[in-house]
């Protein structure tokens, strides 16, 4: 065992999360690309979460946030320190009343979309497979087919990196496309609270299986991916760039632009790190050259 490896074994047990050590991180994201992590935790509540950040707060050591690992690309040579994983940990979901809905960060989406399907509230039914936890959908104003989470935010419960809580209005939370204050202040989303308005059971459930039929139909959800690559450029949608560029089908080792949707860059089964990274750069310098077009990635880059 490492030094940090040791003293993580000393301070925190199983009954308060689940540890991991030495922990292959491609099983822990949709891109399946990743090598280990020196520490891997799973909190089961706030406190514990609280916990984790102030001993790695105290002592230097390099920390990581991962929800579901849906948006994420990870270094195949892993990532030192501790990696938090809130996903099957912070999973607390109360209705409040009044469309209200209450919800822990390492809730899927989809479960916070049957969760209120249940209570015949309507406003997240364009979430609806998208395949990331609530912390990571906050913290990235996750969106789709016209909607976005800050469209039925309310407020955010969020801790620093010493542990320290509070809860934050949406006024506050600096929300725009694909971007918060969350990107840029460190904090650590705990809870999310929606306002929803009341519908019909019936009506919800349709548009939630028309728009799970409309991304099975135009996305390649066979394929292991972080689902979008890039984020919508000023001009135009970075899928249409990529694809009037020639580039679908284009493959750097086991990376692929997917034939089916330009806007994904897929893992064919063996894509290491290097071969993303190198792909994503020959389509931004191809969409560059061709288009004047800057493309931004929306897939988060985690390495040491």
């Amino acid at each position: 065992m490492t030094d940090l490896q040791k003293s993580f074994n000393a301070n925190f047990k199983n009954e308060d999360c689940t540890i991991l050590y030495d922990e292959p991180l491609k099983n822990h994201c949709s891109f399946r690309i990743g090598g280990n992590a020196e520490v891997l935790v799973i909190p089961k509540n706030e406190k514990v979460l609280s916990s984790v950040l102030k001993y790695a707060d105290e002592r230097a050591v390099p920390c990581h946030i991962l929800g579901n690992g849906s948006n994420v690309l990870i270094s195949d040579e892993g990532l030192k320190g501790i990696v938090i994983k809130l996903m099957n940990g912070l999973s607390d979901i109360i209705y409040l009343g009044d469309g209200i809905i209450a919800c822990s960060a390492g809730i899927s989406l989809t479960k916070l979309c049957n969760f209120a399907l249940a209570h015949s509230l309507t406003g997240l039914e364009f979430a609806y497979g998208i395949p990331g936890t609530v912390g990571g959908a906050v913290y990235m104003n996750a969106g789709a087919y016209g909607g976005e989470i800050k469209d039925v935010l309310m407020s955010v419960r969020s801790i620093d990196r010493k542990g320290n809580a509070e809860e934050t209005p949406i006024e506050e939370l600096e929300l725009s496309y694909r971007n918060t204050s969350f990107m840029k202040n460190g904090r650590i989303i705990t809870a999310a609270y929606f306002k929803l308005s009341k519908g019909e059971a019936e009506a919800i459930s349709a548009k939630m299986e028309e728009l799970m039929q409309k991304r099975k139909s135009s996305q390649p959800l066979e394929y292991p991916s972080a689902g979008s690559t890039f984020k919508r450029p000023p001009v135009g949608y970075a899928a249409a760039h990529i694809d009037e560029c020639g580039l679908k089908g284009r493959a750097v080792g086991g990376a692929m632009v997917s034939t089916k949707h330009a806007g994904f860059v897929i893992n064919t089964g063996n894509a290491t790190f290097a071969d993303v990274i190198s792909l994503m750069e020959i389509i931004k310098n191809e969409v560059s050259e061709k288009h004047g077009v800057l493309l931004e990635a929306e897939v988060e880059i985690l390495k040491d």
